[in-house]
């Protein structure tokens, strides 16, 4: 909150609370007939009202610098995350573009290793891979599927047995 805000609200409070007094004085005053001091209460009473009129315009003022901060605020954040955002597609657009030029690596799979992934295996071996022949990893891929146990060991079973779900 603005401190013009902030002054005009207690100003005019403070005001108003100030000008119960002169107003008491008097109606007092009145029940006794006492016209002079009733005039001289009237007259601190307004002093009192006119002061609160212009803590209310203080008050208005500083609204209205608050709200113009704000506004500010706002459009500055939204530039902000504007230039982020635009940033970030460039950059996106950089990353599309050096994929397209073809500086990225590409890989190919040897004679040999189609072969083995088809499950044909070449007796001759051109490459080792960490000491695996072709033919070691053509008999990998052809393993049959496996059933563990909770303690992590194989579980056999039979191939002719028949299994049946309830559901």
């Amino acid at each position: 909150m603005h401190a013009k805000t902030m002054e005009g609200l207690a100003g005019a409070s403070m005001s108003m609370k100030l000008m119960n007094t002169p107003m008491r004085v008097y109606k007092e005053a009145e029940r006794r007939g006492d016209t002079a001091v009733m005039e001289q209460a009237m007259g601190y009473a307004s002093d009192f009202a006119d002061k609160a009129e212009d803590y209310r315009k203080t008050t208005e003022k500083g609204m209205k610098e608050d709200a113009k901060e704000a506004r500010e605020k706002a459009n500055t954040e939204q530039e902000n995350a504007i230039r982020k955002r635009r940033e970030q597609r460039e950059e996106m657009e950089k990353k599309i573009a050096e994929s397209r030029n073809g500086d990225t690596d590409t890989v190919s799979i040897s004679e040999s290793g189609k072969a083995a992934l088809d499950g044909k295996a070449d007796s001759v071996q051109t490459g080792a891979d960490n000491g695996i022949s072709v033919e070691e990893t053509a008999d990998a891929i052809k393993m049959e599927p496996a059933i563990y146990s909770k303690s992590g060991e194989k579980a056999e079973f039979e191939s002719g047995a028949n299994f049946s779900v309830f559901v």
